[in-house]
Parts: C-alpha cells; structure tokens; sequence
C-alpha cells in the first residue's frame, strides 16, 4: 500500500528493493551470476497480476499547452495527502505513474487501480490539469521536472547515443503488464515458454497499442515511435538477451555484459563511466549488492524479468480507461492455460521474421513499430490472439464490460487494421485540412 508520491518510478526508480541482502558486501563475477539467476525469476503457479500505468500531464481544458514546473509541484504536493492502494510515482518528465500491488485477479487490478486514478484524477481537475493517455507527447519537447543526480547521470549517460534517451525518460509513457514467471516445470504455463512468448507476442501487442505516432505535432512516419525510441537507445540497455538456451542463464550474461550507467557517489555528480560493462567492474573493482539492484534497473529490455515478468513495450491507450484492455489481453493470453497455447501457436511462425536476432532490435519488432496492423501477418496474429483472449476472459473471471472493451477494441481496431495511432493522425489529417480550407476560402 502507499499512501505518499515519491519520485522516480518504473525504470528510473533508484530505490528498487530487492532480495539482496547486506547490499553493501562487495560481490564477484560468479556471485553476480548466482544472484541474479535467484532472485530475477520466481517460479511458481501463476497467482498474481499487476499492471503499471503511465500518463502525461497536461493542461485539462488544452493539453498543447506546457504546465509549468511550479504548478506540477503544487498538484504532486496536493496528491501526496491522498492514501492509495497503488503506488504513486513522478517520472523525470513529470509524468504519473501508478503501479499497483500485486492482485489476485485481473478484476482486483482493475478495481483497484480505477480506483485510485478517479482519486488522482479528482486533485489534478482541481489544479485545472488532467492525464493524457498516450506512448509520446504529441505537442511538446522533451523537458526534465526532476532534477537529482541519479537523472543528470542517466541523461548523461544516455545523451552518448543521440536524443531518444531524453524523449523516453521526459515525454513517454506506457502500460506495463506484471505476470508471475510460472512453472518450473515444461509446458504452457512453464517459465521457460512464458519467457519466449512474452517477446515474440511482444510485436503483436506494440502494434494492436501502437498510440505515439507524433513527435512535435508532426507524424514520424512510426505508429509506435516510442518503441522506436527504446530501440535507438541500444541494445546493450534496451535490447533482450538471445532466446537460446536458459532464460536465468542468459539474462545472468546480459546483466554482466551490459553497461553500466552510473556509479552513486554520496555526494557531488554521479560517475558515468564509458564502456565500462558490469562484468568488467567486478573484475576491475568493488561493485556491491547494492550496486548490481541498481544495474538491474537501468537495464530496459523489452521485458524484465524482476522475480515476475514486466512486459513493457506497450503504448500508453488513449481514454480514463484504454489502459483496461491491453491488460486484460495479456493476463488471458499468458495466466488461461488455453489462451496461452493458442497464443503460442499463434505467434511461432512470426518468429522466423526475427532472423534468430534478440528483441526489439530485429526485423519482427521494426516493422510492428513502423507500420503496426498494416502489416497482414502481424494483423492475423492479433485477430487471433484477440479471439483466444475474448473466450479466455470469461475464465478468469472478468466482467461483461471487460471483455465488451476488448471487443470494442477487436472491432474497432485489430480487424480493420489500425491502431489507436491512426486515430489520432486521422484527428491530424482533419485539422490540417480545415486549416487548408480556411486558406483557400480566405
């Protein structure tokens, strides 16, 4: 439960616990590797649910319009007197984020997170502000609200690879889905497949969501830019480890071989070393327990796995309640035996277009984020997940309104081929030819 704002969620989040204990004990290569093969993956039968919303905030009656940093602190002020179930984070950009506990059913995470957003929602509309559900402002440049050193050296940092590291950290947001790793054992609830199905379904849920097709008022040719944007900043801190072999094992050697971002110092500017990866500190130093937690959030794969499975590479969904549906898809297709093994077959002739390369820094994730539903296999896959996820909803115990927005979302979008993100360059296309008329009539 939280019951306070605090700054810095998601994976900017500093203060992440772990199960590591006496995290100032220095540790070794073999260490390192031992750890995280223990502590990333829980196995077990899937129980729980979670789900991790980001939104943009904007001025309630004109959001083109930049709120200022005064006001954005007078609103955060207000809303940490308001006790929530979910926990309550600011971005570096200022954006919102509530990330709920974990749930024992899809409707437990509804209730309570719609709960908690209808409170938000109440002392931001008395700030005269509101929250924008959508992957990447469409209207303004990135700007940094928080100022702290973990946040200079990230942009520091990110800033060696070109401009994306600020428009993820500043003017994205996202629905994050939560899911148990599952069995230890083989089979469709197994760790080992939910593990391979969460990045190859991945593609098909970045373009059914794709919802940031605009960056500056203008489209970039992308219906996700924002997964664009994750893959520019490098596979090294973006990018997934390959889907050979074991899962523990693999991302016990993309945790070692990636770069470290930043070393914390108690006082003055954090360090930002180049090419130093965390393999090569532990032979070279003293990285600590304390220092591999925080490695492990400055690492932004397409999925991270944090004990559960954090699927991450949705679009933030336009509405008070588009967040719902992607949501309730995932947890079906993942959590009912059923779902997931058609979901399976669904997406494994997908896999081939992956050319074997990890995600999302191959062909499969390229074209969902350029084209999305466009695409004619991609388009198939989702009408099939969808229906998998419509018969499946009922089992887990979701509400007729539930599954009708689901339906709604099939109807609207996945059978004709589009994205939230058409709307809004369909909204676009409007306005520049009402602007065109107004020219000629004048």
């Amino acid at each position: 439960m939280s019951d306070s704002i605090s700054d810095g969620g998601d994976c900017t989040d500093g203060s992440v616990k772990t199960d590591f204990s006496d995290d100032r004990t220095a540790v070794t290569e073999a260490e390192v590797e031992a750890l995280v093969k223990g502590i990333c993956f829980k196995t077990g039968p899937p129980r729980t649910l979670g789900v991790e919303v980001e939104w943009l905030v904007h001025e309630l009656r004109q959001p083109q319009l930049p709120v200022t940093p005064e006001r954005l602190e007078a609103a955060y002020a207000a809303l940490r007197t308001v006790p929530l179930g979910s926990a309550l984070t600011v971005e570096p950009g200022g954006q919102l984020e509530l990330s709920s506990p974990p749930a024992a059913s899809l409707m437990e995470c509804i209730g309570t997170v719609s709960a908690d957003l209808d409170a938000v929602r109440a002392v931001l509309a008395r700030q005269g502000l509101g929250l924008v559900g959508v992957g990447h402002d469409p209207w303004h440049t990135p700007r940094r609200f928080l100022r702290e050193p973990r946040y200079d050296a990230m942009e520091a940092c990110l800033d060696r690879t070109g401009t994306a590291g600020r428009h993820m950290m500043c003017a994205s947001a996202s629905v994050q889905v939560c899911l148990d790793a599952g069995h230890e054992e083989p089979g469709p609830l197994g760790h080992a497949r939910r593990w391979w199905l969460a990045h190859q379904l991945g593609p098909v849920l970045v373009a059914a969501f794709a919802n940031s097709p605009l960056i500056g008022h203008r489209p970039t040719g992308w219906v996700s830019t924002r997964q664009l944007l994750w893959m520019e900043i490098g596979a090294g801190r973006a990018g997934a480890p390959p889907l050979d072999g074991d899962p523990r094992a693999a991302w016990a050697r993309h945790v070692l071989d990636a770069p470290v971002m930043c070393v914390r110092r108690d006082g003055g500017p954090w360090e930002v070393p180049e090419d130093l990866t965390f393999r090569a500190w532990t032979r070279s130093g003293t990285p600590t327990r304390e220092d591999l937690a925080y490695h492990l959030t400055t690492l932004f794969p397409p999925v991270r796995p944090r004990g559960h499975l954090e699927l991450r590479m949705i679009d933030a969904q336009p509405g008070d309640d588009g967040w719902i549906v992607p949501l309730a898809v995932t947890a079906a297709l993942f959590d009912d035996p059923e779902a997931a093994e058609t979901a399976y077959r669904t997406v494994k002739p997908l896999a081939e277009r992956a050319r074997s390369r990890p995600a999302p820094h191959n062909p499969l994730w390229l074209d969902a984020a350029r084209t999305g539903l466009g695409d004619p296999e991609l388009r198939e896959a989702a009408d099939g997940c969808f229906t998998a996820a419509l018969r499946a909803l009922p089992r887990l115990g979701a509400t007729p309104e539930v599954v009708a927005a689901v339906r709604e979302h099939r109807d609207r979008y996945v059978l004709r081929g589009r994205s939230p993100a058409d709307d809004l360059l369909d909204r676009l296309r409007g306005t520049a030819g009402r602007a065109h008329e107004r020219e000629i009539s004048a």
